[in-house]
């Protein structure tokens, strides 16, 4: 019997991806940071890049973003979008790959799936099945 290669076994991303995605979630957020992107929709947010995600051949890269209070989060997704060339030429200078990854965005919506699961831990009929233990 052939024993099993350890990358089909794996379950998370590979320390490069996440590597990788690190350095462009940084490039990215200098980039928001200092204002680079002339666009309307994006004046006056201030914008967070929580995580950015890799496909294994770390040919996409899903940028995950959330505006400051999460107000037109749909709005300066779009505006990325519409300015990824200008984006992706700044990661490409960033990473050092050889080839700069398509860029995609995304809202995210880890910030709601947060305060969904407090507001659940804090509901009576979960304190009632803790505290009855």
């Amino acid at each position: 019997m052939m024993a099993k290669s350890p990358r089909n076994t794996a379950k998370g991303p590979t320390q490069r991806q996440l590597r990788v995605g690190e350095v462009i979630r940084h490039a990215i957020s200098e980039l928001l940071a200092r204002n680079e992107i002339h666009e309307p929709a994006l004046a006056g947010h201030i914008i967070t890049v929580p995580e950015v995600r890799m496909t294994p051949d770390l040919k996409i890269a899903t940028v995950y973003v959330m505006p400051l209070g999460g107000g037109d989060a749909d709005q300066v997704v779009k505006a990325l979008a519409a300015n990824v060339k200008p984006i992706r030429s700044t990661v490409a200078r960033a990473v050092n790959l050889k080839f700069a990854p398509d860029l995609r965005f995304r809202v995210d919506q880890s910030f709601d799936e947060g305060m969904r699961i407090d507001a659940l831990l804090q509901s009576t009929k979960v304190r009632r099945d803790v505290e009855g233990e």
